[in-house]
């Protein structure tokens, strides 16, 4: 038999052993999430510096203009923390980027369609205004679209044929 000293011992033990285990499940549950925010935080603090290093603007400069402090914007950038799309929406006003872009980058909003190279380059492109790179990428996208809605019924080739010369 058992004393109760023993029954306690015994049931304290069981009860550790439930816990550490739940707690490596936990631990590694934990870890995963970590890791993709980790993933997703540098790729989109990777973007904000591509982004402010094209338009010449310095660190604290695009957290004054963003209106986030200097040590933030620099955890950001190094994909320690992850912002809110509002922080993002004042990183893009302060970048002169629109704030779709950086959602796209955070994963909250979904990429759009067409090749990536392509809407990257129009993003991109200095000499356009935001106004300018909205319409173009609104009637690429069009254009995209347009084309996948034809390409099972028209098998024609997408590039352009030489006609009579």
């Amino acid at each position: 038999m058992h004393t109760p000293g023993e029954f306690v011992r015994g049931q304290v033990t069981t009860v550790r052993e439930k816990v550490d285990q739940l707690a490596g499940t936990v631990a590694e549950t934990v870890a995963a999430e970590r890791s993709k925010v980790s993933a997703t935080g540098t790729q989109v603090g990777d973007f904000i510096r591509e982004q402010r290093s094209a338009a010449r603007v310095s660190l604290r400069e695009l957290a004054r203009l963003a209106g986030v402090s200097n040590p933030y914007l620099s955890q950001v950038e190094r994909g320690l923390r992850k912002p809110s799309a509002e922080i993002l929406s004042a990183i893009a006003k302060g970048l002169e980027i629109s704030a779709e872009t950086l959602y796209e980058q955070a994963g909250i909003l979904d990429r759009r369609d067409g090749h990536p190279d392509t809407v990257a380059a129009i993003r991109a492109d200095p000499l356009l205004s935001e106004r300018h790179r909205a319409v173009l990428l609104e009637l690429y996208e069009t254009y995209v679209r347009e084309h996948a809605a034809r390409r099972p019924t028209d098998q024609t080739p997408s590039t352009p044929t030489e006609g009579p010369a």
